[in-house]
């Protein structure tokens, strides 16, 4: 297997746009800038933003102690998986693989893509990846395996074993979503980039670093992958004012692990206080910032903290959820607001 087999076609015929800030390299001080067709008039944003990100990018490379050559950042993760499957599988011919329950937006991407989605449910009560029946499911056609670690909504790791086996076994790209990485006791795939050409690492500043709003994803792989997806990647993806406010943030790295630790904390203490809860059936272990339980009935539960002003998430929908909520772990004050309601219930 090699990636280049991988591409499409298509993606490995294309000559990418290249916008007015690609051609230019140089340095930019003191120079007048009428190649872009920008308003003149400086108001902070009225010129177009780096399209490589590179202060930004140098950033990440140093707190994820990876090369700039191996990242590629989206609008948003889901950005980034579009691409991946543009990048990857051809419509109305190929495949992804996804194992449920997990995260809804693989089998919608796929959809918007005219790519079939395989499924293959992770097993029951531990939440882990069927490998056999993966690779027995999988076929020429399969280009992407999504594997969610922790994983959504159930919380848990996949094991290192089964994923070791899926990335030396899988024929196509094995994705591994770590959205929530930052709240678990494991060490992140990111370290293993170079051990598996197929390996891709997808990150989000939306949780641990607390910058859902600006919308930025992380995609770590080889540089191969990496060229190929900048360039079918929208020229000024990441707008000027996400690329400050992530290095703003990024830059506050005490405040980050404050609240990381935090967060961690009330997740083990809201475990103990929801064994005390009589409707709440089983607590699902977590290394995520969020709870999975199992409860007497779901619909009626959730109801009932919505007309006491508390959402959640109602996932008794989705395979091997049946009657299962999801809770976010909030601030002590609002932990404290949950359970007081659970318990009142």
């Amino acid at each position: 297997m090699t990636i280049q087999n991988l591409i499409r076609p298509a993606i490995k015929a294309l000559k990418p746009y290249s916008s007015a800030r690609d051609e230019f390299q140089g340095n930019t001080d003191n120079l007048t800038f009428l190649d872009a067709n920008e308003n003149p008039f400086d108001n902070g944003v009225n010129r177009y933003p780096d399209p490589q990100q590179g202060k930004l990018k140098a950033l990440i490379s140093q707190i994820k102690d990876v090369p700039t050559e191996n990242i590629l950042l989206g609008n948003g993760s889901d950005e980034v998986l579009d691409l991946l499957i543009r990048m990857f599988c051809e419509p109305n011919q190929d495949n992804i693989l996804i194992l449920p329950p997990t995260y809804g937006m693989y089998e919608v991407l796929a959809n918007v893509n005219a790519v079939e989605t395989l499924k293959i449910n992770l097993s029951e009560e531990t939440f882990q990846p069927k490998t056999e029946e993966i690779l027995a499911v999988a076929n020429a056609n399969s280009k992407i395996l999504f594997l969610c670690s922790p994983n959504n909504p159930s919380g848990n790791n996949l094991e290192t074993l089964s994923i070791e086996l899926l990335l030396k076994n899988f024929k196509g790209i094995v994705v591994i979503d770590e959205a929530y990485i930052d709240f678990s006791t494991e060490e992140s795939w990111l370290s293993r980039l170079n051990e598996f050409p197929n390996l891709v690492v997808t990150q989000t500043l939306s949780k641990a670093f607390g910058m859902a709003g600006i919308r930025l994803g992380m995609c770590f792989a080889s540089a191969e992958i990496i060229a190929t997806l900048n360039k079918i990647k929208p020229p000024y993806n990441i707008n000027q004012l996400t690329q400050e406010k992530a290095i703003e943030g990024l830059r506050d790295r005490g405040r980050i692990k404050s609240q990381i630790d935090c967060l961690t904390e009330q997740r083990n203490a809201l475990v103990k206080v929801l064994k005390e809860v009589k409707f709440v059936k089983i607590i699902y272990p977590s290394e995520a910032n969020f709870i999975m339980v199992k409860v007497d009935d779901a619909n009626k539960r959730y109801q009932q903290l919505i007309e006491n002003g508390i959402v959640i998430r109602n996932r008794t929908t989705q395979p091997l959820c049946e009657n299962c909520l999801r809770l976010t772990v909030g601030t002590v004050e609002e932990n404290k607001k949950l359970i007081e309601n659970l318990k009142k219930l």
